[in-house]
């Protein structure tokens, strides 16, 4: 299991009072990403890949364009976004992606995302 990183108090009390509050199960947690990330991040944007995973094709530092988010029940257990990559739309892990673009906004939840995951948080 990866180390967690130092907490940060103000984007805890965001998660804890923004994203999961009042969420009593795991699929309560996951809709409250779900819809904190539909509510936050304009699409399409461009992202640029940070992690690799080898079920995925992206490559470190490749950049692709993203344009939504799937159906709400894909994400149920870990955060997807659909992608535009050779001329095929699919989902990957949003951990694995950086918002590459300017809208702060969306910046700000997607790396809200990335804290969560680095802090081994799951659902439930």
């Amino acid at each position: 299991m990866k180390k967690a990183i130092k907490k940060e108090p103000a984007r805890e009390k965001r998660i804890n009072d923004d994203i999961v509050v009042d969420a009593y199960d795991t699929w309560e947690q996951a809709m409250g990403w779900y819809y904190y990330l539909e509510d936050a991040i304009e699409f399409p944007f461009t992202a640029m890949c940070v992690k690799k995973r080898p079920i995925y094709p992206l490559k470190l530092k490749e950049k692709v364009d993203v344009v939504g988010l799937p159906p709400s029940e894909i994400c149920e257990h870990e955060m997807f976004v659909e992608v535009i990559w050779n001329g095929r739309r699919f989902s990957v892990p949003l951990d694995q992606l950086e918002h590459a673009g300017r809208d702060k906004e969306a910046r700000q939840a997607v790396a809200d995302w990335h804290y969560w995951v680095r802090q081994g948080y799951r659902f439930g």
